[in-house]
């Protein structure tokens, strides 16, 4: 699976041994950026990049990483089709998937360490989407909201 990386400032700690694993695992990994030396590097623009990647097709999953994780998700779901969680316990690594079809992993590099957040990772890619129809009631839902938000009502 090709997976969309990126980390703003805060964030580059874990980049590279999360980027590793990815590749351990087999998966394609589309790095898109952020390398720690500019303290300018913005969550948001981090965040446009790896959501516009998933939304547009160049990646099935991202990874997006910032100091929380706080901000990243929030700046991540603010493109459309995009849903991003912010993900700090291995049940919902793979709940999110399982059930809300989580399509970018928001971790935050000051709250956790490389072991853990690989955790979280490799949790996070080996799930699967059920598509049980609870589920996808709900993701119909969001997706409506979606809808409703982009019309301005």
């Amino acid at each position: 699976m090709r997976v969309a990386v990126a980390a703003d400032h805060a964030g580059f700690p874990l980049k590279a041994p999360i980027i590793e694993e990815l590749r351990r695992m087999g998966h394609e990994v589309l790095d898109l950026g952020g390398d720690g030396s500019n303290q300018q590097d913005d969550y948001p623009d981090y965040a446009r990049l790896v959501a516009h990647a998933v939304v547009n097709g160049q990646a099935a999953r991202a990874v997006l990483i910032c100091g929380s994780g706080v901000g990243a998700s929030v700046a991540a779901n603010k493109v459309r089709g995009a849903r991003a969680a912010l993900i700090e316990d291995p049940y919902s690594a793979h709940q999110g998937v399982e059930h809300d079809d989580i399509n970018i992993l928001c971790l935050g590099a000051r709250v956790l360490q490389a072991d853990p957040a690989i955790e979280l990772v490799r949790l996070y890619m080996s799930a699967k989407y059920t598509g049980e129809e609870r589920h996808a009631r709900r993701l119909a839902k969001i997706q409506q909201m979606e809808q409703e938000f982009c019309n301005g009502n």
